[in-house]
């Protein structure tokens, strides 16, 4: 059974989209990305989180936003990954970070 899982930021430019692409390629998980901002390239919606059957959130306030807008849509696992916003897209460190972390929590 293929799981949805949904990585969010603030402004889905760098973080979120950089996750979506590393594990994009898996077969047994369809990935979408998303910010918690409202000016966000893809803003974070309800459709989004009903869809979601685990949301990587890269900081714990992203956590918060989303349980305070979302909370009736939310049936996923959260997690916050406890990644800064210290990266470009694509930034291999980045990469590493992410491939590292969520590997553990997607076997």
């Amino acid at each position: 059974m293929t799981r949805n899982v949904l990585f969010v930021c603030s402004q889905n430019r760098l973080r979120s989209p950089t996750a979506e692409q590393v594990f994009s390629t898996r077969a047994d998980i369809e990935v979408a990305s998303a910010g918690t901002n409202n000016d966000a390239v893809t803003p974070l919606t309800a459709e989004l989180v009903a869809w979601a059957d685990v949301i990587f959130v890269m900081e714990k306030e992203h956590r918060n936003k989303l349980q305070r807008r979302f909370k009736t849509h939310l049936k996923a696992r959260l997690v916050c990954l406890d990644i800064p916003d210290d990266y470009e897209f694509m930034d291999p460190d980045l990469v590493r970070l992410l491939e590292t972390k969520v590997s553990r929590l997607l076997p």
